[in-house]
């Protein structure tokens, strides 16, 4: 079996270190290889990104431009639809073969929420899901997700490798304290946070006058 590949998906608005720390830790924990950052298009479940999604992935693309095994992959920016997880782990399994074992990473409020996300059932026929915690997260202890966790969650870190797809593994990685969100009200202020952004994507962020109104 091949090593896993990790995908993180998100709108990056702007992508920071809080991103960029949990790719290197779970590529750490999990002897993960390669890992593939996929910025959103048109997410379907928020609002529309504050800036263009070609701009959020230059972002990206220099902010992983030193990190080894770390790739921004372009996919969902070339679909003018609606930018469902589904569709894309399809089209990453067509591309890569049915015995490559993928890796969806999602934070643990995204994971409470999915049976929101279009055809979300089907999500582990194309990939395992790995969940991290997130600061005030809770796992779900009622519900169709709870049922979902209770079915295919493992705590076998080795099957990530073993299997191509088909279970959810729950992560306790430290998490960074910083939103996105946060980010754009200090960038809106005229403050320049260059403990939570890379320098490049800083200079970025000024060379276009980004999150500024």
């Amino acid at each position: 079996m091949k090593p896993p590949i990790a995908l993180f998906g998100g709108t990056f608005d702007p992508i920071h270190y809080g991103h960029l720390f949990s790719i290197k830790a779970l590529m750490a924990e999990l002897a993960i290889t390669e890992a593939r950052l996929l910025p959103c298009h048109k997410p379907p479940h928020r609002q529309g990104p504050l800036v263009s999604s070609q701009q959020r992935l230059a972002m990206a693309l220099l902010a992983v431009k030193d990190m080894p095994g770390v790739i921004v992959d372009d996919r969902e920016l070339a679909r003018d639809s609606l930018s469902y997880t589904i569709e894309t782990l399809i089209d990453v399994r067509n591309e890569l073969g049915p015995n490559q074992p993928l890796c969806w990473v999602m934070g643990l409020d995204a994971f409470a929420k999915l049976d929101s996300w279009h055809r979300w059932q089907e999500l582990l026929d194309y990939a395992h899901l790995l969940v991290m915690a997130r600061p005030g997260a809770e796992w779900p202890k009622a519900g169709p997700v709870a049922d979902f966790f209770q079915r295919h969650g493992t705590d076998d870190r080795q099957i990530i490798a073993a299997e191509p797809a088909g279970s959810i593994l729950a992560l306790n990685l430290t998490p960074f304290p910083i939103s996105a969100t946060a980010i754009r009200k200090q960038l809106l202020r005229g403050e320049r946070p260059r403990q939570w952004v890379p320098e490049t994507v800083l200079n970025f962020i000024d060379q276009f006058q980004l999150y500024r109104q």
